[in-house]
């Protein structure tokens, strides 16, 4: 057999045993990792990295899984390779039930156990480049969690064929699995020092042969309306609904302009994602987006005076805004190391691929990393329409992805620190 049919297939194996297992974040608390269904994937993502012989392996205090396939070339500098072990609590992620779709038709795909969700190819452009090849879904009731655990076992199986005997002289690469990276904190217990590498990857964009070498710099404003609770008989001139003024908060921001659903492109946003609470107290949370860094101070003022407003109509209300900072623009620091970019891009060529510059409306752990120092684009895996059960993996962009990690191994090893 083949080495590279016997790798596919491990790949495919991994990813759809990885996604059984229920690693969904949970914004509501402060513990890292939110679930304890990321220190169960974490258990077994190292004992699988020691059975393949990172003898460094080791899951540190706050869940995060960490090892070192040595290397073989005399002074090449040390990469990272990053997934993260979480998905996004959008959606559930909870008895996920896998169907591998060989020799994709091209048609629209029922997902049988809802048949209500249907992946339609007028409204997924992706899949009429899928033709002939074999996709990953849900049945419909649940999310994949390509996002990402498509990443881990692309890094998994691109360490697998590193220590298989391969001859190809490299550097050596830190494997680094990360947790809650869907709620903002993948990298908040992971200092990048200690890494010990020149650059890192995160494996955590669609399609293969995509660099995010761009992203959106982003906050989080948590608006608290604190009314007055009383028995609604008695509320005449003394109840103060939190509800009420919430909903009005929401009202007042702008959607016309300013809002996902009808920007793109370079255009900022503000996106009220959830609303909470009772009469007494309710709480609106925003995500602030702009690759513009100083526009989030803008979008932060007008706010405020949101707020303001509501306080002079309702004085007996108080409308209180906390800004959380999340992370920046990679842009503004991927220039400590050009190689960063440049290699990957020589890497998916030397692999048949044509490197895709994106700047995406999101962001990824490695936005935080390369603020705070550590150059990390982001690459395309093969993942599409996640955080939704509409969300599908393609494998041969997930196999595609593996060639890339291990040419892009190779040409770190003939570079020197």
């Amino acid at each position: 057999m083949d080495p590279r049919s016997h790798d596919r297939e491990a790949l495919l194996e991994r990813f759809c045993r990885y996604v059984k297992i229920e690693t969904t974040a949970v914004d509501e608390t402060s513990d890292y990792p939110s679930s304890p269904g990321q220190l169960e994937l974490g258990k077994i993502l190292a004992a699988e990295m020691l059975a393949m012989g990172i003898s460094d392996t080791r899951t540190d205090e706050n869940g995060i899984v960490r090892g070192t396939i040595p290397g073989n070339s005399a002074g090449a500098p040390a990469i990272a390779w990053l997934a993260h072990m979480d998905t996004s609590p959008e959606a559930s992620a909870k008895g996920v039930t896998p169907i591998v779709h060989r020799n994709y038709a091209g048609d629209d795909i029922v997902l049988p156990g809802d048949p209500a969700k249907v992946i339609r190819r007028e409204e997924s452009a992706h899949l009429a480049s899928c033709v002939g090849k074999t996709l990953i879904t849900t049945d419909g009731r649940t999310l994949l969690g390509a996002d990402d655990k498509a990443g881990v076992a692309v890094i998994m199986t691109a360490a697998a064929r590193l220590l298989s005997g391969s001859s190809q002289p490299h550097g050596p690469v830190r494997v680094v699995f990360t947790c809650d990276e869907e709620v903002g904190r993948g990298v908040d217990k992971l200092d990048p020092a200690s890494l010990g590498v020149a650059v890192a990857y995160t494996l955590d964009g669609e399609d293969a042969g995509t660099i995010e070498n761009e992203t959106f710099s982003a906050d989080q404003a948590i608006v608290t309306i604190s009314g007055v609770n009383i028995h609604p008989g008695l509320a005449r001139a003394r109840m103060v609904n939190a509800i009420r003024i919430a909903s009005q908060f929401v009202a007042r921001m702008p959607w016309h302009r300013l809002a996902p659903e009808t920007t793109s492109g370079r255009e900022p946003f503000l996106h009220p994602y959830a609303i909470e609470g009772g009469v007494a107290e309710a709480k609106v949370k925003i995500i602030l987006r702009s690759f513009a860094t100083e526009d989030l101070a803008e979008q932060a003022e007008l706010l405020r005076a949101i707020a303001k407003g509501l306080e002079a109509e309702h004085p007996k209300a108080r409308v209180s805004i906390e800004i959380k900072k999340q992370y920046r623009n990679m842009a503004e620091g991927l220039g400590r190391d050009p190689r960063a970019v440049a290699l990957v891009a020589d890497a998916m060529r030397s692999v048949g691929l044509e490197p895709r510059f994106e700047a995406i409306r999101g962001g990824t752990d490695g936005s935080r990393l390369t603020e705070l120092g550590l150059p990390t684009p982001n690459i395309g895996v093969g993942m599409h329409n996640f955080h939704s059960p509409l969300e599908y993996a393609c494998l041969d962009e997930m196999e595609k992805t593996v060639e890339v990690l291990v040419a892009l191994a190779g040409l770190w090893g003939k570079e020197r620190a």
